[in-house]
């Protein structure tokens, strides 16, 4: 035999228990995986997000959520502590259910369900929900379960976030009118208040202060016009004792020329001095003509005395009244002008302050119909919702029992684990070997030192050595014949179970 090979075969030799150590060790642990990892089944549903049932430029639903958005909600809303616990114990998914606290049934409950979303452009939304049990018709059962809660949760979620939005805009309409009439109420009585000042009769009060200021003139004209004739009156009967009833034709011809001469005098007055020629020689002529109209009364008028007396007192109790009349005329034109000039005076102010509360008016008014517009739309939305004609989630495919588990796949990971035990434990021989400096050959010598040995003492062990080493590999591997499965039960009991996280290995592995 080749004596390379020779030696490689006694190194082998050599090494061979640590060898069996190896592969036995990780093919036990395989055989014993493969033995005690439970039956897991696992079923499936596929949900569909439908779009809405109307098209949306007749009808929108007060609803609107982005499919992944949605999907997510309900996914969290369904994984809620209580209802994982209530699933649990309703289908009694674990063996051990009674003995485990809430937090493990939680933990494990997530741990053995999942989720995939798959959307895109142009792509429809899809929710698939799979759930890993110890029996097929268990995980057929919890994921039925999920989908019925999963769709239920979600109209009653829709239902209710329409049912909301149409509340709020029903009470924003009732607080709007209610704002609207109050507003109301404050334009009328302020328009109560200050009826006489309203920027509206602003052009009337103005033609009426002309007016009466018109009329106020007119009056001070007439009342002066009354005074005069008063006057004249007295200064006529004074002068020639009678009381002309007529007009100026019935009037002497002594009185007429009086007359004349008198206007003839007031001209001259009106032009001339007093010391003018003119007005003397006019003056003398009125004085010389009074003095005889005066005489010609008093013969005539002699036996009337008591009766022009009474024209006299009746002529001036006239105009006494009417001057009393165009008195209080003139007070109550005057107090008429004084209110319209406070009123024409308070018309700025009054105008700003209307203009702001009917600016007010108008934008809870706008406000108003807005929340109309939108509590109209929120109806027909809240409506959408109730015959669910708006987007929703439909099942396109149940969970049903399988007949055959998901895992474990019992021959592959015996037979993996076999392979795997031998490949280690000849890998393990070679990195030794490889690591080993010793010299175990007198080639080892030439190539070392360079030298070529004349004869080789081999090392001969002690019978004590030997028994040593071999108890310590006997120790060892009952160490890892015993110990290994006791740890493999440990983290399938106390941490994780075994097929799960061999499960979350391979699809870390998956690209």
């Amino acid at each position: 035999m080749n004596p390379e090979l020779r030696y490689h075969l006694s190194a082998f030799l050599r090494r061979l228990p640590l060898f069996l150590m190896t592969s036995v060790g990780i093919t036990a642990i395989a055989f014993f995986l493969a033995i005690t990892l439970p039956t897991v089944y696992s079923a499936k549903a596929t949900m569909l997000v439908e779009s809405a049932q109307i098209p949306g430029n007749l009808a929108v639903s007060t609803v609107q959520l982005n499919p992944n958005e949605q999907l997510e909600i309900v996914q969290q809303r369904l994984m809620t502590r209580a209802n994982l616990i209530e699933i649990a114990r309703k289908f009694d998914v674990y063996e051990d259910l009674s003995t485990l606290n809430p937090d493990k049934i939680v933990a494990r409950m997530r741990s053995d369900t999942e989720f995939r979303s798959s959307s895109g452009r142009n792509r429809a939304t899809l929710l698939e929900v799979e759930f890993f049990a110890r029996s097929g018709t268990i995980a057929a059962q919890v994921t039925n379960e999920f989908i019925t809660r999963l769709l239920a949760d979600n109209a009653r979620q829709r239902m209710r976030q329409a049912g909301d939005t149409q509340d709020f805009f029903q009470q924003e309409v009732d607080r709007l009118g209610t704002e609207l009439e109050l507003q109301s109420q404050k334009i009328l009585k302020f328009q109560n208040e200050n009826a006489d000042a309203l920027p509206d009769g602003l052009d009337f009060r103005l033609n009426r202060q002309s007016l009466l200021q018109e009329r106020l003139s007119q009056l001070s004209r007439d009342r002066a016009s009354l005074e005069d004739q008063r006057t004249r009156i007295v200064e006529i009967y004074n002068r020639t004792g009678a009381v002309r009833l007529g007009p100026a034709e019935n009037l002497s011809p002594d009185e007429q020329q009086l007359e004349v001469l008198r206007n003839e005098l007031n001209s001259a007055l009106s032009i001339y001095s007093e010391g003018n020629p003119r007005v003397k020689i006019l003056r003398a002529r009125v004085e010389k003509l009074e003095a005889q109209v005066q005489e010609a009364g008093q013969a005539l008028n002699q036996s009337e005395d008591g009766e022009q007396v009474s024209i006299l007192d009746l002529q001036l109790s006239e105009i006494d009244s009417r001057l009393a009349f165009l008195e209080t005329q003139g007070v109550e034109i005057a107090a008429e002008l004084a209110s319209l000039e406070e009123a024409i005076n308070r018309t700025p102010n009054n105008s700003v302050v209307l203009a702001a509360l009917e600016r007010d008016y108008e934008n809870v008014q706008q406000q108003y119909n807005q929340a109309v517009d939108r509590l109209s739309t929120a109806v027909t939305g809240e409506r959408i919702e109730v015959l669910s004609k708006g987007q929703r989630i439909s099942v396109i495919e149940q969970a049903i029992a399988p007949t055959d588990p998901d895992s474990p796949n019992r021959p592959l990971i015996a037979g993996g684990g076999t392979v795997l035990g031998i490949a280690a434990g000849f890998g393990l021989v070679v990195l030794l070997e490889m690591m080993n400096k010793a010299i175990h050959r007198p080639i080892d010598l030439t190539r070392g030192l360079g030298i070529t040995p004349l004869a080789t003492v081999p090392y001969i062990d002690t019978s004590g050595e030997m028994v040593r080493r071999r108890m310590l590999r006997t120790i060892i591997l009952l160490a890892l014949l015993a110990g290994i499965p006791a740890m493999l039960y440990y983290v399938h009991y106390q941490i994780t179970p075994l097929d799960l996280l061999l499960q979350r290995v391979m699809d870390r592995m998956e690209p």
